[in-house]
């Protein structure tokens, strides 16, 4: 571990691991013709098809985390790729269904496949993907997931800082 890993704050390494870990999927499935985000839409339309979904574009939303106008910009271009096709929904004229195409499959077969080995790598530490630590790591992210992150109040942007408060989440590992 790093001098800056041991005295970082928690919220400073949750942002470096989903920056590294961005970086490192977008680069493996660049060969394929897809981004980290266009990655986490085919994928997740892939497992939600095998669930028997087809999942509307706000659904998809919902599932990733990603701001629906940015699913809906991804999803567009998936579909000028032909991995992904976009269909009205039949219970909602004005939603968008999504689904994979045969081509679609195909990439996103092969992307799921160089992503899980970069899990592998990622997750070896901890004794690789299925040990009890990365059993125990992955509850405590999904712990972390569910807590609802909304300011408690408005914050004044002209009120100075209490000189004790660090200015920012990684002010400590500045210093």
């Amino acid at each position: 571990m790093s001098s800056t890993a041991k005295s970082a704050t928690a919220g400073f390494l949750v942002w470096r691991l989903s920056m590294k870990w961005r970086v490192a999927v977008d680069r493996a499935v660049a060969p394929l013709g897809l981004t980290h985000a266009q990655y986490v839409v085919v994928a997740s339309l892939y497992g939600m098809s095998r669930s028997g979904l087809r999942p509307s574009q706000r659904r998809l939303a919902d599932h990733t985390g990603l701001e629906p106008l940015y699913v809906s910009k991804l999803a567009r271009a998936l579909e000028a790729a032909g991995l992904v096709a976009r269909t009205r929904d039949p219970d909602d004229p004005r939603a968008m269904q999504l689904s994979l195409t045969e081509r679609g499959l195909d990439v996103t077969r092969s992307a799921i496949t160089v992503v899980q080995d970069l899990l592998d790598q990622l997750l070896e530490p901890l004794g690789g993907r299925n040990s009890p630590r990365t059993e125990q790591f992955t509850g405590e992210l999904a712990t972390l997931l569910d807590v609802p992150l909304e300011p408690l109040e408005p914050l004044d942007p002209s009120a100075p800082l209490a000189p004790s408060e660090p200015q920012t989440e990684n002010d400590e590992e500045q210093s």
